[in-house]
């Protein structure tokens, strides 16, 4: 009950403001997405043009084109949620019986060999005698190669090819202007799609960087773990009626068919990146992916291999960008694998403009009173009234101010310095002044609905890498629908200054911080020129151009209004996960 009252207190304080404009929200809309009238019978296209009736939407025609492309969309996934169901359970049955069939194959050779394939040296021959007659299985590396197609093409005459997958529907890649309701649209979506299809993710960009970098990592660490004990025998290789010497080569085959299996790290990253591996894959998977970009040469690589692979075995990808396909890699870097990516883009999506030239962020904002989530100059009455809102928050949220740690990406953790149920408060320079990057901000946007952060200076060229932190944590902070308070020490409009002094980008925008490294930044491996073991290549470079950085300001400045609005904050306890487990107690409470 105790977490119960905290959640009851916290939703009143957010239900405080009323409803006073007429807003077209970003990913506030998602909390409407949540309402009654959002049903399986209630379509996409119905439902958007039900909230543009209410005077809750500006009606937009790019948006109501993209909305009917996503409804027919949801239409077409309901049979192939079905026919990936019929294919996966055929798939599963063949894989088992290659499998099987594979292992009988491999006795088959192992009796061989038991019987005499491993016969005693004649020693009288000389040196270039003996390795001439040997088989090519018996030659290290090579012989494991032929054996290992010889093995493959028996089981394709045996079992049969790999069951062809039915073709999926044709996914959509949203393009256009901040705040012209990608985003929104694709959450829309990604809601209506549940109860539909089974295997649902939805990423923005940093957080998918950070989950392939992650699992890249766990695939290394484990095939380093494998390569330590390539001298033990499995299990089952240890109870077959065989001598050692046998043994030890069917152990050696079977490691063989691992390292072939994982050559390509990518395409197992990919395999994990949206099915639990703990059960096995039924039905269709979606991918819905926001703000697309290749910010260098590791974005590429990676995104051209996990999106041509899940491409290619059936998943539908719903994506959002700034960019066209085409215009994603303006500095021209991996021309060659950046070509099949946009292939296969062009083949498994549609593209498609949402022209508007209106930042409906703003238009709220425009329509709103009573902003009292960011506030300025920085004076000591500004100060004493951000401190007054603190008290106030935090007191609704109950329990006492504490220092906690929280868990990060990699095995790292984050000290907070202030916090209670949810509720946190951090000063620029604790989140922005230090090498902390979007593992760290996305562990505050999970732990905390509420985030305070006070002293946020006008940033200019001068601390150009605390400006590109500052706009990382807005973004994951946006991302999980943080109802946030600033005080700064000018407008939002004001805030970012200088862009014509140089680029705020560089190496700091995307730090992938791995445990391989002894917790160094990526930067900072980088900068010592040194990634090799990690996975990731060496020498990456980032080369944004000045039209990219008006991207990240204007993202920023119109998160930060449509932050300020009710219609976001209402949205709070709704869309944040640290309501989840709230929820399902209030609605058993509610039931009694």
């Amino acid at each position: 009950m105790r977490k119960l009252s905290v959640f009851l207190s916290i939703g009143f304080a957010h239900r405080s403001s009323k409803f006073r404009s007429s807003n077209n929200s970003h990913n506030a809309l998602c909390f409407y997405s949540n309402c009654p009238s959002t049903s399986k019978n209630h379509g996409l296209l119905a439902h958007y043009r039900s909230l543009v009736e209410q005077g809750k939407l500006q009606h937009d025609p790019y948006q109501e084109k993209v909305a009917t492309e996503l409804e027919n969309l949801l239409g077409r996934l309901e049979q192939y949620e079905k026919d990936m169901e019929e294919y996966h359970a055929k798939l599963a049955q063949w894989e088992d019986n290659r499998e099987s069939r594979r292992r009988k194959l491999l006795m088959e050779e192992a009796e061989a060999k038991q019987q005499g394939a491993f016969k005693p040296i004649n020693k009288s021959r000389n040196i270039f005698q003996r390795w001439m007659s040997r088989k090519p299985e018996d030659v290290e590396g090579v012989g494991k190669w032929v054996s290992y197609l010889n093995r493959e093409k028996k089981l394709d005459s045996q079992v049969g090819r790999r069951p062809a997958a039915p073709p999926a529907p044709k996914g959509l890649y949203l393009y256009g202007n901040v705040g012209s309701g990608k985003t929104m649209l694709m959450d829309m979506f990604y809601k209506a799609s549940e109860g539909i299809v089974k295997h649902r993710r939805r990423f923005h960009f940093h957080e998918a960087m950070l989950k392939i970098n992650e699992h890249m990592h766990k695939i290394w660490k484990s095939q380093m773990e494998q390569k330590s004990l390539q001298s033990s025998i499995s299990g089952w290789v240890m109870n077959l009626p065989f001598d050692s010497k046998v043994k030890e080569w069917i152990a050696a085959e079977e490691r063989y068919k691992q390292e072939v299996q994982m050559k390509n790290i990518l395409l197992d990253v990919a395999d994990k990146f949206l099915v639990n591996q703990a059960d096995r894959r039924r039905g269709a998977s979606i991918l819905c992916f926001d703000e697309v970009q290749t910010v260098d040469v590791f974005a590429i690589v990676a995104l051209s291999g996990i999106l041509s692979r899940l491409l290619s075995t059936g998943t539908v990808l719903v994506a959002t960008s700034n960019r066209a396909p085409t215009d994603l890699n303006q500095d021209g870097m991996q021309k060659e694998i950046f070509q099949k990516l946009l292939k296969k883009l062009e083949e498994h999506c549609e593209t498609v403009l949402i022209g508007s030239e209106v930042d409906y962020r703003r238009l709220i904002a425009q329509r709103s009173i009573d902003q009292v989530h960011y506030i300025w100059p920085l004076n000591s009455n500004i100060k004493r009234e951000f401190e007054d809102i603190w008290n106030k928050i935090s007191k609704q949220a109950g329990g006492s101010i504490i220092s906690h740690t929280i868990p990060v990406m990699f095995g790292r953790t984050l000290e907070v310095p202030e916090s209670c149920n949810g509720v946190a408060w951090f000063n620029f320079e604790y989140l922005c002044g230090r090498p902390l990057g979007a593992a760290d901000y996305i562990a505050v946007a999970k732990n905390y609905h509420t985030v305070f952060i006070s002293d946020i200076p006008t940033m200019s060229m001068r601390i150009r890498d605390k400006a590109r932190r500052f706009i990382t944590l807005i973004d994951e902070l946006y991302n999980h629908h943080c109802c946030l308070y600033c005080s700064a020490e000018t407008s939002v409009e004001d805030l970012f200054q200088g862009t014509a002094e140089g680029t705020l980008f560089d190496l700091e925008s995307f730090q992938f911080e791995t445990e391989i490294e002894g917790t160094k930044l990526r930067r900072d491996v980088l900068a010592e020129g040194n990634v090799s073991s990690g996975g990731a290549p060496s020498g990456i470079t980032t080369m944004l151009s000045g039209q990219e950085e008006m991207f990240a300001f204007r993202r920023a400045v119109s998160r930060l209004i449509e932050m300020q609005t009710p219609l976001y904050v209402e949205a709070v306890q709704h869309l944040h996960p640290y309501f989840d487990s709230l929820h399902n107690e209030f609605e058993k409470y509610s039931a009694n």
